[in-house]
């Protein structure tokens, strides 16, 4: 593969991912075109060489590539179909690379009959994004999937083709319903220290340390040790927004999904009491008994 063979590409949606990934092909001398919402947060990609386009559709025109990183599916049928969106008044002759998590319905519905469109679940935080570090599961037609290889493999260390198009966010929303049901059974288990007269920072050391520990719990218990959780990894409300798809997703295929269902309902709770713009780790504060109360 040639760097050469990559590019212009547009990446749609510069959140802590979006960013990352636009960082990512700045540093490998590939041509980027970004669009946000929020203009403020291209500020720092402008001054690293990215062209910055006032609408979606001006940044996808004349490019190879364009990567769809938003929050939810609302957003990503804003981009896609919306007033300057993408696909509001022609075709997009290149491959379109849906990075968001949403539904796998929702991108099938949007995508229409499109071919060159794939579903990307990514497997990493935003320094794997910016590093290439990050583990890709893309679904969709073959011959598109060809076609973006090359800018895949920029992007990602592994890179898998599930099949049809929603195939990337089914696995999506399987790694995001594990790392809920971890980093909230780690909350629980430091709340409990807490309550027994347990030291939290001890309990949480020897958690991280122990063969319980999945590698994303020992990640997060440095930061309720810490109790810090602003500067998010991951966002508590798009964990409780996956938690729900993932729901979905099973009650759809007739699946009863307790812990799935149990955390999702946490995680909404905790949203509800403000915490969504920080750390999922954060959901450890919809734990924690009321003031005044027993349990």
């Amino acid at each position: 593969m040639t760097r050469a063979s990559v590019g212009p590409v547009a990446v749609l949606g510069l959140g802590a991912m979006g960013a990352g990934l636009a960082g990512r092909l700045l540093e490998q001398g590939v041509e980027v075109r970004v669009w946000n919402r929020n203009p403020d947060r291209t500020a720092p990609l402008a001054e690293a060489g990215a062209h910055v386009a006032a609408r979606p559709a001006e940044a996808a025109a004349g490019t190879s590539a364009a990567i769809c990183a938003v929050a939810d599916g609302e957003a990503l049928a804003a981009v896609l179909r919306g007033p300057g969106g993408v696909l509001a008044e022609d075709p997009y002759p290149g491959v379109l690379l849906c990075a968001s998590t949403v539904a796998p319905e929702e991108v099938v519905q949007i995508a229409g009959d499109i071919p060159r469109i794939l579903d990307m679940g990514m497997l990493g935080n935003r320094d794997h994004a910016r590093d290439g570090e990050l583990r890709l599961f893309v679904g969709g037609d073959g011959q598109a999937f060809n076609a973006a290889r090359p800018l895949l493999d920029t992007l990602g260390k592994e890179v898998v083709h599930l099949g049809a198009l929603g195939s990337g966010m089914r696995m999506k929303l399987l790694l995001n319903l594990l790392m809920g049901i971890e980093v909230q059974a780690l909350a629980e288990a430091a709340e409990l220290a807490d309550a027994c007269g347990l030291d939290r920072q001890q309990v949480l050391k020897t958690i991280s340390g122990s063969g319980f520990a999945s590698p994303v719990m020992a990640f997060k218990s440095r930061r309720l040790a810490a109790g810090r959780f602003d500067e998010p990894d991951f966002r508590l409300r798009l964990m409780a927004k996956d938690l729900m798809l993932a729901t979905k997703q099973a009650a759809a295929v007739g699946l009863s999904l307790p812990l799935a269902t149990a955390a999702a309902e946490t995680h909404v709770r905790a949203t509800e009491q403000g915490l969504g713009d920080q750390d999922c780790a954060a959901v450890i504060r919809a734990l924690a008994p009321k003031p005044g109360t027993d349990t």
